[in-house]
């Protein structure tokens, strides 16, 4: 599939020790990527490399087969960003803040952003500051799909909504790229939005990318098994990428191809959410 976006061994370096360690990703069209990682990782940052509102000291950038920051007016004219809720102008009113954004796109689609306002329960007569967490991410959702963009870059997109509202923004991001010519990438805490949606995963600990690949082939690659400390052998244990110990009993997460050490051990497939919390929370926690 054609690449909208091709991040390549990003650099970037910030006093105090965190850096991007050559972080390489990219989004196929007609996809959508979900970007996790702990906070702290890098997954803001990172975003805002790509995006050129934060410089880079290696690696290079293209969205749309054109290098960024040299064409970044024409590339982000095919861009819709959501960064959290909608934080800017909180005195004014939507229907303000709206009249002002669009002027930035010359292919502003207001019939689009007329049924965003209805789908979400927005009123363009109220002023920022009154909406609710809930309501300010649905506003700026409305904004970034209301251009026709060809790419949407989205940094928490689900958060402070409710798991209807979260599930009924999921149904708009299927239908937003099932033309196979449209894309998003998104970074999020909330895995089980992923698990509905997204093809492909990235994964980003301490600056790095440590997984990268479509979803089933990530989730595939793991499974978790269980079972009593006494079966709990040294090669077993050394395999396991991150294991949590009761008095009882232990749970660890394991690659497919080391799954024979647990034979006759009960396993079940690893989520997203799990890979992430044995991977980080658990890690050599039992060492």
């Amino acid at each position: 599939m054609p690449k909208v976006l091709e991040a390549r061994n990003i650099i970037k370096a910030f006093p105090g020790g965190f850096e991007l360690k050559s972080v390489s990703l990219c989004v196929e069209s007609g996809c959508i990527t979900g970007f996790i990682g702990r906070n702290g990782a890098g997954k803001t940052t990172t975003l805002k490399v790509i995006l050129g509102l934060s410089s880079r000291s290696g690696g290079e950038v293209k969205l749309f087969g054109r290098a960024m920051p040299e064409h970044e007016v024409e590339c982000k004219k095919d861009i819709g960003v959501v960064f959290g809720g909608f934080e800017y102008y909180s005195a004014k009113k939507l229907k303000t803040v709206t009249a002002a954004f669009r002027r930035f796109y010359s292919n502003w689609n207001d019939k689009k952003y007329r049924e965003l306002l209805s789908r979400f329960q927005l009123d363009e007569g109220k002023r920022i500051k009154e909406l609710s967490a809930g309501m300010k991410v649905k506003y700026a959702l409305a904004l970034a799909l209301s251009h026709d963009a060809k790419l949407l870059v989205l940094d928490e997109p689900t958060s402070g909504l409710d798991p209807v509202s979260r599930d009924e923004i999921m149904d708009i991001f299927r239908d937003f790229v099932s033309d196979g010519e449209r894309s998003i990438l998104f970074s999020t805490h909330i895995t089980s939005d992923l698990d509905k949606c997204a093809d492909h995963i990235v994964y980003i600990k301490d600056g790095e990318i440590v997984m990268s690949g479509d979803r089933e082939q990530v989730t595939g690659a793991y499974r978790l098994v269980q079972g009593g400390l006494d079966a709990l052998s040294p090669a077993l244990k050394q395999a396991l990428i991150g294991i949590k110990q009761t008095p009882f009993g232990f749970t660890g997460l394991i690659r497919e191809d080391a799954l024979h050490l647990a034979d006759g051990l009960q396993t079940a497939k690893a989520d997203i959410e799990s890979i992430m919390i044995y991977t980080e929370k658990y890690e050599h926690a039992q060492s």
